[in-house]
């Protein structure tokens, strides 16, 4: 076989270049060549699968996927007549939201549903941005693809031969018809993309699918039928899409890793095997190496790509592990790790960057099988409540296993590592929980967006991200992206540019938590310093401090979940035709050097309430920003002042109750009086209690003068209570 592998290769002209050398990396020929099936479950793996289904816990699980698959069988193998489109073109011209599918009007059409307009949609497929039948087709690719595997799954389970016809049915027609399927890309044009897809990535993330399916069927296979899906889908897909496609740590590349070490596995090639383990730019051993942090977290910073990410590595770990092979080491696993620190009370992750808001119960199926390679007991209670319905729990799930806790709430924490500085306060689901993103900016999918944060309390996000829309919807680069769309410094009403700011001081004291946190270069000049204080459950006071070498328009943008309740009065104030502020609707302006008070009702919960200190003009500009589509209107607020520099100081009451924040005067050791944005003190009273902070990140001997006293120090944050 080894040899008509290599003849193959230079048959397809061009694949042997792209390989690395024999012996050029760190992986050895593969001396363990089990039997097939090797990719997805070997025989180990098999008759454990056959112990765990005749447990009464799991007949159930096993008769609803063995029925899932027969029902297949009486239908027809049937391919779509062309490739899918790409997901993220599957949105609304008109409001931005993705489209829901509804009834079929034509043989591969559909007619396609706004869940805004309520209006329905037909595709084009002359255009890419239009094609909507194309996401329909692009499912059913992945339908039978995944047929292939379950089909297969349940042959090797139960030995009936029918089920092997069936994946043998699928397999032979994709042989015949993929190099057919012409080449076009996310805009339609006729290069790049894939045959399949529209992109490598979901070329890939099928040829994976077809690759397990395919070994699971192996021996229903004839040695030509082999060959041939060899020659004319699973190297062609390779050599033209997937090798060709290179993108150093990303976590696409983690699902060409997988493709072509799956189909390297699959046919004993040494040399695919060693490229996507030990290739030096982007194998599999150099993603877990430099793309996840010292914290766990996936380099893009989104929560979502994270767990994706995790999607295209587990297939190629599991593979090598049959070949004897570890690819289940410790960094891999610590980014099953990173999830439980960085989870909201509510055990969910925060939509940062170029993602939604993630659950992890919602991946307990991914900590079915991190429990099943590493039994950590950390992973028990997101495996119970998952209910152990996945497919990898069907798989791999360990059968007896202790019933594990909940886990405590874990505090105030910093995360250096990926820049995420953590306050937290309560017990359960409704405990207080705010998450300031200052670190690395994560790539193509990160947000211009350094020293913003999100705010959950009551189980509700109080404070919430501007999201992200579909890569294909205009809201994506007008809106999500932006500065303005998140809680954060906008200077001159333009986007920050990416950087990476650095924790300069975090803590725990009996009276408040804090976190002092730089945004690095986001402006030419200017210098951002957030200063976030939670007193309690109840309370939150951020200090904002910006200086900058020459005048700027400075706006801290405030978004809120709910609808207004408290607004001062106020005038029509029309945006800028502007990235970002265009989509600020129903406007308003008040100008005032006094305190001010605002407050939003969400539908669920009580009010909160935003308290602005006096001392300096400010515009207050309140209206509605963007959140899931066009007609999703979201209370934001921008507090801006034209200055050299300044100081933002602001209290966050989630009772609704008033706060009152008062600054005090702060001198230098020389008795020179300080300016705000260097070091700023305040006086916070709400109720009956009583709170002093003084924000001083530049570490200065400073004296805060109070009536009758002085309080000095030169910590970079300090805090006084009676």
């Amino acid at each position: 076989m080894k040899n008509k592998v290599a003849v193959l290769v230079l048959w397809l002209g061009g694949l042997a270049a792209v390989l690395p050398a024999p012996g050029a990396t760190e992986t050895p020929d593969i001396k363990t060549r089990p039997s097939h099936p090797r990719l997805l479950l070997d025989q180990k793996d098999l008759q454990a699968l056959k112990l765990r289904i005749a447990q009464p816990a799991w007949s159930d699980r096993w008769a609803k996927y063995k029925s899932d698959v027969d029902k297949a069988l009486a239908r027809p193998v049937e391919l779509p007549p062309r490739g899918g489109n790409w997901s993220h073109n599957y949105v609304c011209p008109d409001h931005g939201a993705r489209l829901k599918q509804g009834k079929q009007i034509g043989p591969w059409q559909w007619e396609h549903i706004c869940p805004i307009g309520k209006h329905v949609l037909r595709g084009d497929p002359a255009q890419a941005h239009l094609d909507f039948d194309g996401n329909g087709i692009s499912a059913a690719h992945g339908r039978l693809a995944r047929l292939l595997i379950d089909a297969g799954v349940v042959y090797q389970v139960t030995g009936d031969r029918r089920y092997a016809d069936q994946s043998r049915e699928i397999l032979l027609a994709y042989t015949a018809k993929y190099l057919t399927y012409p080449r076009h890309d996310n805009k339609g044009r006729a290069k790049g993309g894939g045959h399949i897809a529209s992109q490598s990535l979901t070329e890939a993330s099928w040829l994976i699918d077809m690759a397990q399916g395919t070994d699971l069927a192996w021996d229903a296979l004839t040695e030509e039928q082999r060959r041939a899906a060899q020659e004319k889908m699973f190297l062609p897909a390779l050599e033209q899409i997937i090798i060709r496609s290179k993108l150093g740590i990303h976590n696409i590349q983690c699902r060409h890793n997988a493709a072509i070490g799956l189909v390297g596995f699959l046919y004993g090639d040494d040399r695919l095997i060693r490229l996507a383990i030990d290739d030096p730019q982007r194998g599999f051993r150099q993603q877990i190496l430099q793309g996840v942090r010292d914290d766990g977290m996936w380099c893009e910073g989104a929560s979502g790509y994270h767990f994706f990410t995790i999607d295209g590595l587990w297939p190629l770990a599991e593979a090598a592990r049959h070949a004897e092979l570890n690819l289940y080491d410790a960094r891999f696993k610590s980014m099953f790790d990173g999830p439980l620190a960085l989870a909201t009370p509510s055990l969910t992750l925060p939509n940062f960057n170029d993602s939604g808001t993630v659950s992890l119960v919602g991946n307990a199926d991914l900590y079915e099988l991190a429990y099943a390679r590493w039994h950590d007991p950390r992973y028990l209670p997101l495996v119970n409540a998952g209910r152990r319905k996945g497919d990898l729990a069907l798989w791999y799930g360990v059968a007896q296993r202790p019933a594990g806790t909940a886990a405590a709430g874990l505090g105030s924490r910093n995360s250096p590592a990926s820049g995420y500085a953590i306050l937290e306060c309560g017990t359960g689901s409704a405990a207080t929980w705010l998450c300031l993103k200052y670190g690395p900016h994560g790539g193509g999918h990160g947000h211009y967006d350094k020293n913003h944060f999100i705010l959950q309390a009551r189980g509700l996000t109080l404070m919430p991200d501007g999201g992200t829309h579909a890569y294909g919807s205009p809201l994506h680069g007008s809106w999500d992206q932006t500065s303005l769309a998140h809680n954060t410094l906008v200077v001159d009403e333009k986007t920050q540019a990416r950087a990476e700011g650095r924790s300069l001081a975090f803590g725990a004291t009996p009276a408040a938590d804090f976190s002092v946190t730089e945004a690095g270069a986001i402006y030419p000049g200017v210098r951002f310093v957030r200063t976030v204080a939670l007193l309690n459950e109840k309370l939150i006071v951020v200090v904002d401090q910006v200086r900058s070498e020459q005048e700027h328009v400075f706006d801290i943008a405030c978004h809120l979940t709910g609808a207004w309740k408290t607004l001062p009065a106020g005038a029509p104030w029309t945006p800028p035709a502007v990235t970002g502020y265009r989509h600020i609707a129903g406007a308003t302006l008040r100008a005032s050097p006094a305190s001010q008070l605002f407050s939003t009702v969400p539908e669920q919960g009580a009010e909160t309430a935003l308290t602005v200190a006096g001392g300096e003009p400010t515009q207050f500009i309140a209206g509605t920003g963007i959140g899931a589509s066009t007609e999703d209107h979201v209370p934001v607020l921008l507090l801006r002042r034209k200055a050299q520099s300044t100081a933002f100081v602001w209290a966050l009451a989630l009772d609704g109750q008033p706060v009152t924040l008062e600054t005090l005067p702060v001198q230098a050791a020389d008795g020179k009086p300080l300016a705000t944005a260097v070091a700023t003190a305040v006086q916070v009273r709400a109720g009956d209690k009583q709170w002093k902070l003084l924000v001083n990140p530049e570490k200065q001997a400073v004296l805060v003068n109070l009536p009758g006293d002085g309080w000095r120090s030169s910590e970079p944050f300090a805090v006084e209570t009676r």
